[in-house]
């Protein structure tokens, strides 16, 4: 379970051959006691996360699109994964 990227409390990570779960490429965010799973473009998959941090997500997701995408097919070919730039 990677962690790709940290920023004000949340924490994103990526799991190795995932796919399984969601059918679709995506992340996980963890706040606190509160996880869900994303899309590539910050959309809520499953779970529940606050209003607040949904949006830095998304916000972040959107900025990275590309970086999470190429993220993904390493995650997914079981390969390591490199770390994204939190948002600031």
């Amino acid at each position: 379970m990677p962690t790709l990227s940290i920023f004000f409390g949340i924490i994103i990570r990526m799991y190795w051959t995932d796919n399984d779960r969601h059918k679709m490429p995506h992340f996980h965010a963890y706040y606190g006691d509160d996880e869900a799973t994303f899309t590539l473009d910050g959309e809520i998959l499953a779970g529940s996360f606050p209003r607040k941090q949904t949006a830095l997500v998304k916000a972040w997701a959107l900025v990275h699109e590309d970086d999470l995408k190429a993220n993904w097919v390493l995650a997914k070919s079981g390969e390591n994964t490199f770390r994204i730039d939190p948002l600031r």
